[in-house]
């Protein structure tokens, strides 16, 4: 089956979750040294308030990254993402250089965990923390998944062309299910829907029949005990939360039932028992980041059924809105013939900023992303850059210049996904040595892997750094009132520019040029902390550019408490650096032009392209 068409019905990725249960949560290890190129305001813990992540000085927060990694799904490793710790040090340093990610999705396996009903297997859970510890000392904040694809792997055949991921060989077991079969099935997500094992299996769960939700529960719970125990304070202030269950379907209907019913009878109860069981575990104080049905933003009209835990009331600060989302449309070779355009998916995003803020929330988009291999591999580029433009903004690019006030916040999301063992996989697929996986992401066809290692071992980037390693406001003091970026990512040998700046500002579009441009606005607030934009490898200090009310300067100084403008390394010892921007105010519209596109430019410049933001912030946000 060809890779690129392994995810027509966009929404199976991740399943269950990995948890624990200690009845007692214990105490976090020893005091950890400050990160490299920590400053003192880095390393709180993240919390939900005003409908946002914020941090310890009370700045907006905007996570981005990727899933670490699929390989979780696979047998080879024995459930982890990474074949050792070395592996995974080396993954979270180049996702923080080469990706710009300041956060990952950590996928996690019940089967693992829990091999034996009632027996958690706490090596399995050791060597999990110590690879997700790997992620914490290169600063990247991390949530965990219980992952879960198609229920379990022990529901297929040796000899089938499907497999699974998720509970363990007993749990199936005591369904005594039908021998799996996905009839005419052109892509593997129509097992979730038309494979009666798998379907029957998914009802099982949801019903807690055989007492399966009661013992995936117990694990959950020793699970997240036995992390924070594990790591130190510092360490355990970089886990935002826990994503109980991935992707979640009800399997089939009963009598009556509808997806809108399902979800508030059987989904949200089971979503309520989970964050007690993460208050058991002394996670109380993080969000429990709640997926809704998997089909309730489908992009295909047959496909997509009511949901959104429309009937969950104000989530508030306990729990996230946490939803996935594939172009259906461009996965199926079928339903879009062309490439993605400028603010393709402005709709589908700005229908998850809404659901979460009238849920009393926050969002994060726990997987996007698109295949780079097949058949329609070609429509990745434009595909991603549009996901990642409508994170960015509920605005396209040709209108964001006149309508910026129209933004929204910046969405968190993780893309899927970031695996440096793709093509060098060797995996036995449902054990049987006669068909041995070795390349793509040796999963169901599936080729997402944003990275692979090169012949000498070094992790190298699949697809576009332009597109990857972006700028974006990872902590804002106040309110973020408008954000984007133009990556002038490639498709193939094209520019894709889908945000010029516009002639009505020519010292702007001069100074920006050809080159890479982000502009924030955000409305100060009374935090003692500097905001904070990512800057990519292809903003070198030598080659940016800042414009801002607080200050306009080429070649930015070091970071100093005191100064309005500086560059300072993120912490975690990667190379990655960071724009800091200080305001002593509280309640004023500040705005920030960081570029590349100029070398050296004229004092004149500078101040024409300072008075021209100056006038347009005044006449499109207001004060």
């Amino acid at each position: 089956m060809p890779n690129i068409r392994a995810r027509l019905l966009a929404v199976l990725v991740v399943l269950c979750g990995l948890c624990g249960f200690l009845t007692v949560a214990g105490t976090p290890a020893a005091t950890a040294a400050p990160l490299p190129g920590s400053l003192p305001f880095d390393g709180t813990a993240l919390t939900v308030s005003g409908g946002r992540f914020t941090d310890g000085t009370g700045r907006e927060v905007v996570l981005r990254g990727y899933n670490v990694s699929g390989e979780t799904k696979l047998a080879e490793n024995g459930g982890l993402p990474f074949a050792s710790v070395a592996d995974a040090k080396k993954s979270a340093t180049a996702l923080r250089a080469l990706g710009g990610g300041n956060s990952v999705r950590f996928l996690l396996s019940w089967a693992y965990a829990e091999p034996v009903r009632g027996q958690v297997d706490t090596a399995y859970l050791a060597a999990a923390t110590d690879q997700l510890r790997a992620f914490l000392d290169a600063g990247i904040r991390v949530y965990p998944d219980f992952h879960q694809d198609l229920y379990s792997r022990h529901l297929f055949d040796p000899d089938s062309w499907y497999t699974g991921d998720g509970a363990p060989r007993w749990a199936v077991e005591l369904g005594d299910y039908p021998d799996e079969s996905c009839g005419i099935c052109l892509f593997w997500g129509q097992n979730i829907t038309q494979n009666g094992a798998v379907k029957a299996a998914q009802h099982d769960f949801w019903h807690n029949a055989h007492g399966l939700q009661d013992a995936f529960l117990a694990t959950a719970q020793q699970t997240m005990a036995y992390v924070r125990q594990h790591l130190s304070a510092e360490e355990f202030a970089g886990v935002v939360g826990f994503d109980p269950y991935n992707e979640p379907y009800a399997g089939t209907y009963d009598s009556g039932q509808s997806s809108r019913t399902w979800e508030r009878d059987l989904l949200w109860p089971f979503y309520v028992r989970f964050r007690a069981r993460m208050d058991a575990a002394g996670w109380q104080d993080k969000p429990a980041l709640v997926e809704p049905n998997m089909f309730w933003n489908a992009n295909i009209a047959s496909q997509k059924q009511e949901g959104g835990l429309l009937d969950a009331g104000t989530l508030g600060s306990r729990y996230v809105f946490n939803t996935h989302f594939y172009d259906q449309k461009a996965i199926s070779a079928i339903l879009m013939w062309g490439k993605a355009a400028d603010g393709q998916y402005a709709a589908d995003f700005a229908a998850v900023r809404d659901r979460a803020a009238a849920a009393g929330t926050t969002a994060v988009v726990s997987e996007f992303g698109h295949p780079l291999a097949g058949t329609v591999s070609d429509k990745a580029p434009t595909v991603l850059k549009a996901m990642y433009q409508a994170l960015d903004s509920r605005v396209k690019g040709a209108a964001w210049w006149t309508n910026p006030a129209g933004s929204g916040p910046v969405l968190s999301g993780s893309q899927w996904q970031w695996d440096v063992h793709h093509g060098r996989h060797h995996e036995l697929m449902n054990g049987n040595p006669g068909k041995v996986l070795t390349t793509g992401d040796a999963w169901n066809d599936e080729d997402l892997s944003a990275v692979r290692l090169d012949d000498g071992g070094e992790v190298t980037l699949r697809q576009d750094a332009r597109l990857l390693d972006r700028i974006y406001p990872s902590a804002t003091s106040g309110t973020t009132l408008a954000f984007t970026y133009e990556d002038r990512s490639r498709d193939g040998s094209t520019t894709l520019t889908w945000n010029p700046v516009p002639g009505s500002l020519p010292g702007v579009a001069q100074l920006v040029g050809s080159g890479q441009y982000g502009l924030l606005v955000w409305r100060s607030g009374s935090g003692s902390a500097p905001t904070e934009l990512h800057l990519p490898a292809s903003f070198p200090t030598a080659s940016t550019t800042v414009v801002s009310d607080l200050g306009t300067v080429h070649a930015p100084p070091a970071y100093t408490a005191t100064g309005p403008v500086g560059v300072a390394a993120e912490p975690g010892g990667t190379g990655s650096r960071r724009l800091l921007l200080t305001d002593t105010d509280s309640g004023t519209v500040h705005y920030a032009l960081v570029t590349n596109g100029a070398t050296a430019p004229a004092p004149a410049l500078l101040a024409a392209a300072r008075g021209e933001l100056a006038a347009w912030a005044a006449q499109r946000i207001g004060g």
